[in-house]
């Protein structure tokens, strides 16, 4: 009788091991298509770009934190009602931005600023137009307790993560264990967000000694970029921004106007100061300035040509150009010739974590 006993209680425990063996195995299958690419570099940096992307060396980027950082970036389930993702205003299809003059958010209401394009991000020494956020991670948890635009709070954020049991064997790839965090999830978008990189571009086969990449009106328009212009007081660099802060007069005679970088800083200098942006794929970011207020590349051009718009703060920069149509025309060639070849684009995933 006792080994009967014996014998069936053995019988239970190995069966309760088989189970939770094969449970446990079947709990860490992943999708194939949440996995990053076997052999796939971390992160491709294409001609013309600084080698230093600027990450952060809390998280440096690994293959399993830019695969989760994708599904994340795309998953609507960070909002408070599962209606809007990092690419409802950042879009891969639309410049990694939105094309609209300003940006949305839950509940259909209208934000105030045009959504800054993703592409090059990383290069930048603060992020959003007011330089509020010092880097990517930081950047990355904002807009989800923005009230206009994911409405959620990052706490109820990460609880929401936490009931999806498909996600935790990727954090567990990722991070080493499967502990879901609101520092994890701005790390992999983060990491997700240092991919998306810009170059190659007919200037940048230029300068390396392809001189047949750029035809004579993008030649002269890139001499005029680096001279008459002005353009590099500020659009300097591989990235062709300085990631300082500059008021151009842009909004500034609003009853109410933007104010800005002086909103984070309170200092009187930086009244309407914003962040000078990138130019790469520029063509693909319409409408522009921080408001959306010109929607074309000629528009800017003839804004930068008289000077910008007269404050008490406008930068010292803004001077009249006093450019011939001619030059205005061979401005914006060139800028169409800082266009990626081929241009950074990431597919939504067809599925997520579940």
């Amino acid at each position: 009788m006792k080994r009967k006993i014996l014998f069936g209680k053995t019988l239970a425990i190995l069966l309760t091991l088989f189970c939770f063996s094969m449970c446990k195995k079947k709990a860490e299958k992943i999708p194939e298509t949440f996995l990053p690419a076997e052999g796939a570099p971390v992160i491709k940096i294409p001609l013309g770009l600084d080698t230093n992307i600027n990450f952060s060396t809390e998280n440096p980027p690994t293959p399993e934190k830019i695969a989760l950082g994708r599904l994340l970036y795309f998953d609507k389930r960070l909002s408070k009602d599962g209606t809007i993702s990092c690419a409802s205003c950042h879009d891969p299809k639309k410049g990694w931005t939105d094309n609209l003059p300003v940006s949305g958010g839950i509940h259909a209401q209208v934000g105030t600023r045009n959504a800054p394009t993703i592409i090059n991000s990383t290069y930048y020494l603060l992020q959003f137009w007011d330089g509020r956020a010092k880097n990517l991670e930081e950047q990355a948890l904002m807009p989800i307790e923005n009230p206009i635009e994911m409405g959620h709070t990052v706490q109820a954020m990460v609880a929401d993560l936490s009931t999806i049991q498909s996600y935790r064997p990727l954090f567990e790839k990722a991070f080493g264990d499967p502990t879901i965090t609101k520092e994890r999830v701005a790390q992999a978008i983060a990491s997700f967000e240092r991919t998306i990189l810009g170059g190659n571009s007919r200037f940048d086969r230029y300068s390396a000694g392809d001189k047949s990449a750029m035809n004579e009106s993008e030649v002269r328009g890139r001499d005029l970029f680096f001279g008459k212009a002005n353009c590099t007081k500020c659009h300097v660099g591989s990235n062709f921004s300085d990631s300082d802060f500059h008021n151009l007069g842009v909004g500034m005679n609003k009853a109410k106007p933007d104010l800005g970088r002086y909103d984070t800083t309170k200092d009187e200098k930086d009244k309407g100061g914003f962040k000078t942006p990138t130019v790469r794929d520029i063509t693909k970011t319409a409408p522009y300035m921080h408001d959306g207020s010109e929607k074309t590349l000629e528009a800017v051009v003839e804004f930068y040509d008289k000077g910008g718009e007269p404050n008490p703060h406008l930068d010292f920069r803004m001077i009249p150009l006093k450019l011939t149509a001619q030059e205005k025309a061979d401005l914006v060639a060139y800028l169409k010739a800082l266009d990626s070849e081929p241009y950074p684009m990431v597919e939504e995933p067809q599925e997520f974590p579940k």
